[in-house]
């Protein structure tokens, strides 16, 4: 779990500081105390730069590194920032926070004051000039002009989206580096929506409002559109009576007649124009392809996609997700085989017998991948070997992959040879998973190993279809279920080690995109009896190993016999076996050798503050912290491990309860000591570092190496200090995971109770809540107070 807060000392490029509590703001009082000398008459020049400024750290609720907003602000408005206020930052005292964390100037976090404090220091001047409520002849012109010149109306600039899900819909596209978006969302298309409404009751209903006067090519109006829609619009050209107008909020440009344009009002001109561009990753090179246009437009226009903004700029760069069936579809990547040259793909052929043909992978459900002679797997061969004495002169560093994507196609060095390899997870900054496009296997590299395709062979390169195929074997057992490891190493040993196959297709199941089909070795084809189907399927390799036995003691001495014929996983989550694992946990472990145990977690003392994130938190009387310091580290220690134990050979592991292991879990390594046997293989785990209890299948357990020994574990049991101890109400406890679970905190901690093993040590602590700018908000507090209101329901 990463912490979405990144290190206090990290500053350069940082947006959010270490969690730490904030200066306490001044009182009310305080702030809204005016100068009782004001001489000056002028308006602060400063307050449009400021308001700027407040408009920024409001989007930064937990306080923004000083030196951080010059980018962000040049970012936002487009306006180089006055770098001589990083060295003043008591020029935006009116207007935020400063605090201060060490001697140098710019080493300070900002936190905006509340609203209703930022416009009164704002204005303060502009009050003691008016303090006769008369305008002056000077303002009254200005606004006089803005109104004959609504050319001159400014509206604020669209902010991306930073914080949760989001949403797109694709309005329009010229190409793939220009295509016309509007973002979906409260503070998007929920307040566009709202805007027309009120847009709709304001000119239906006032007769006061005017028909636009003196139009001009730029100008921003409202048009009373079709169907009774009253929409925000810039002119693009005039001819007589017909105007030409794009809705900014919509993309779309259309004729309209002068009688329906109307002034904007002012009102109207708060929100930012909604329709905006982006670009799609991975297909830049070919931004102009009509083919690929043609197809991004039909699989993208007036839908609703997820979105993965991987560069926020003018014109951002994204990733489009369909997230409308089972799985989430890369719609940039779907969208780039249109380029593929259809001459090189393969279509299997039912009842066709092919020869020469390589298993290249064999995954643990038993399917399989070849690679079958062809005019693309020539075309591949060539094309690899241009590449090949390319890089053979060329520094191939000059081609690292700088901004790895899911869906991105780059090289990777197998073998002696460079292989096209497709991104499919992004684990951390440094490991992800990759699947090899031409042979279907799939695995953990470092991002520094995979290099950019050189542009001048791109096209050849994306125009090869994958040269792997998928197939399973045919007329298998209906019974076989789940592949035992058996089976899966018998069948890898068999067809991993022969170089030629001859294959006959039986079945082509589109839908899954898989073939069944025959294996035969080249001296037994093609007699049926000694296909590999047939071979695999007369070996006793189908039935669990009944007769294993897994020590138990952590001397070793006893065994517990383990049988196949148990439970289910979904029934490992209920009943009996939830119930024997849930009481174990809340008995303390028994003792484990301490011989390559890391060191224990320094804790905070007594009374002191420590920054923590929690990762879990079931009610007030059980939660896990993690030490905030130290989560980078943990980073660090989990990347190594996914490097480590994606490419290790598997070693056969004998499980013993209260043992240290390694357990891949979803598509991580974690450090976990074993809790419970259970049966049918799995086995009941606690990850040290997380705190979380999880099931875990026998053969996803390897040894815990030494190097991964050296870091204390991080996960800390915790109770809250502050209220009584008692049984907790789902409610109580819902209250209390809203409040506190996947956030960083501060904790001050009451007392630690010791163990044996540091991972059963419990600590009693306040939790206080510093997101906020103004105040701490004390975790027990709203604990108590939920449990007033509960028993007033009751």
């Amino acid at each position: 779990v990463k912490s979405p807060f990144p290190q206090g000392d990290q500053m350069d490029g940082l947006l959010y500081p270490a969690k730490k509590i904030p200066p306490i703001a001044k009182s009310d009082t305080e702030q809204e105390k005016a100068p009782e000398n004001v001489t000056s008459s002028k308006a602060d020049p400063f307050s449009d730069f400021k308001q700027k400024v407040v408009n920024i750290l409001l989007k930064y609720s937990s306080g923004l590194w000083a030196n951080a907003l010059p980018k962000l602000y040049q970012d936002t408005y487009q306006v180089k920032f006055p770098e001589d206020i990083l060295n003043n930052l008591e020029l935006l005292s009116d207007v935020c926070v400063v605090d201060y964390v060490s001697e140098v100037p710019r080493k300070a976090i900002l936190y905006a004051k509340p609203q209703r404090h930022i416009d009164e220091n704002l204005n303060v001047t502009e009050k003691v000039q008016r303090h006769d409520g008369v305008k002056t002849t000077a303002e009254q012109q200005c606004e006089e002009s803005k109104d004959q010149y609504p050319e001159n109306i400014t509206v604020p600039p669209l902010i991306i989206p930073s914080e949760g899900s989001v949403s797109v819909m694709v309005l329009e596209l010229k190409n793939t580096n220009e295509v016309l978006i509007r973002y979906v969302g409260k503070d998007y298309s929920s307040a566009q929506e709202q805007m027309e409404d009120d847009m709709k009751a304001y000119y239906s209903q006032n007769s006061t409002a005017s028909l636009a006067q003196s139009l001009s090519v730029g100008q921003l109006v409202a048009v009373h559109a079709e169907e009774d829609a009253w929409l925000r619009a810039r002119i693009i050209s005039l001819d007589d009576n017909r105007i030409k107008v794009c809705y900014v909020d919509h993309g779309f440009s259309e004729f309209v007649e002068s009688n329906s344009v109307y002034k904007l009002q002012k009102q109207f001109h708060s929100l930012p124009f909604q329709a905006a561009k982006c670009k799609l990753a991975g297909l830049e090179v070919f931004c102009d392809d009509p083919v690929l246009v043609k197809t991004v437009e039909s699989q993208t226009c007036s839908k609703i996609f997820a979105v993965e903004i991987l560069e926020k700029s003018d014109i951002p760069l994204l990733i489009l997700y369909d997230t409308s069936g089972e799985d989430d579809i890369n719609i940039n990547g779907t969208c780039l085989k249109a380029l593929y040259d259809k001459s090189l793909a393969l279509h299997l052929q039912v009842d066709a017998l092919y020869t020469n043909v390589r298993v290249t992978s064999v995954f643990s459900d038993g399917s399989l991948y070849c690679q079958v002679p062809s005019k693309g797997l020539s075309r591949l061969s060539e094309t690899l070997q241009k590449l090949e004495d390319y890089f053979h002169y060329k520094q191939t560093s000059d081609f690292n992959v700088s901004l790895p994507f899911c869906g991105k196609i780059c090289l990777f060095p197998s073998k002696g040879k460079w292989a096209r390899v497709e991104i499919r997870i992004i684990h951390t900054r440094r490991a992800l998973d990759v699947q090899f496009m031409d042979t279907g296997t799939v695995a953990t590299v470092k991002v520094s190993e995979l290099r950019e395709i050189p542009p001048q062979f791109l096209r050849e390169v994306i125009a090869i279809p994958p040269q792997a195929i998928k197939c399973c074997l045919a007329d298998l057992p209906p019974n076989t279920g789940m592949w035992t490891p058996d089976a899966v190493l018998w069948l890898r040993d068999t067809v991993m080690n022969c170089p030629e196959f001859s294959m006959k297709v039986v079945k082509q199941d589109d839908s899954k995109g898989i073939a069944h089909v025959y294996l035969f070795a080249p001296e037994n084809f093609p007699d049926m009896d000694h296909s590999v189907n047939r071979q695999i399927k007369n070996a006793d390799l189908w039935k669990h190993q009944k007769d294993v036995f897994l020590s138990v003691s952590p001397s070793g001495t006893s065994s517990t016999k383990v049988t196949s014929d148990a439970v289910s996983a979904q029934q490992l989550t209920s009943g009996r076996l939830e119930k024997s694992v849930s009481d174990s946990a809340r008995e303390p472990s028994s003792a484990v050798s301490t011989i390559d145990m890391p060191p224990p977690l320094p804790l905070s003392k007594t009374g002191e503050l420590m920054d923590v994130y929690v990762s879990v938190a079931c009610h007030p009387g059980h939660f896990i912290v993690q030490p905030w310091k130290e989560l980078h580290n943990l980073e660090a220690l989990m990347e190594e491990m996914i490097l480590y134990y994606s490419r290790a050979e598997e070693k056969h592991v004998n499980i013993e309860k209260n043992k240290l292991y390694a357990a891949k879990i979803e598509n991580q390594w974690y450090r976990v000591i074993i809790k419970g046997i259970l049966r049918n293989g799995f086995l009941s785990v606690y990850e040290l570092d997380y705190g979380k209890h999880e099931f875990v299948s026998i053969e996803k357990v390897q040894p815990l190496m030494d190097t991964f020994r050296k870091l204390p574990f991080q996960a800390i049991t915790a109770q809250l200090a502050g209220v009584k101890s008692q049984q907790w109400s789902e409610e109580a406890s819902i209250v209390f995971r809203n409040l506190v679970e996947k956030k960083p905190l501060v904790a001050q901690i009451q007392a630690v109770n010791e163990s044996t093993n540091s991972w059963d040590r419990k600590i009693v602590t306040f939790l206080v809540d510093t997101s906020l700018p103004d105040t701490d908000i004390w975790i027990h507090d709203f604990v108590s107070q939920s449990l007033v209101e509960f028993s007033k329901d009751d």
